[in-house]
């Protein structure tokens, strides 16, 4: 089973690391770390160094919890949710694991763009994660 979780940093994606490393371990799975950093080549250096170092935290991690774990920074120049869609259909991934943030009592109704994106246009199941 390969699990991709949507990550964007180690503050923000502690609730989704924790659902992916159960879930590894229960259906002995892959877990693929994915950060998607909108822009392509214009990113600024110091945010994809931030990236870089944030995913070799995570890498450690699931290394220590003897979990198979790749990380993957994204830049190709796709809004994030589009970026995270389609790298699951190529990496054909079983389960993506997505944070969402509500914002207002609308906003409860409308995730995020990056999840909403994700949610709407996944092939597989995706665990929306508050």
């Amino acid at each position: 089973m390969k699990i991709l979780v949507g990550y964007k940093g180690v503050n923000v994606g502690k609730d989704l690391l924790k659902i992916a490393l159960t879930h590894a371990k229960a259906f002995n799975g892959e877990v693929l770390i994915v950060t998607s950093m909108v822009g392509g080549g214009k990113s600024e250096q110091s945010k994809v160094q931030t990236a870089e170092e944030n995913l070799e935290k995570v890498q450690k991690h699931f290394d220590e919890n003897d979990i198979t774990c790749k990380t993957h920074l994204l830049i190709r120049g796709l809004d994030a949710g589009e970026d995270i869609v389609n790298f699951a259909i190529e990496k054909e991934v079983d389960e993506i694991i997505i944070g969402v943030k509500s914002r207002s009592k609308v906003g409860k109704l409308i995730f995020g763009s990056t999840a909403q994106a994700v949610i709407l246009q996944s092939e597989c199941p995706v665990l929306s994660v508050k």
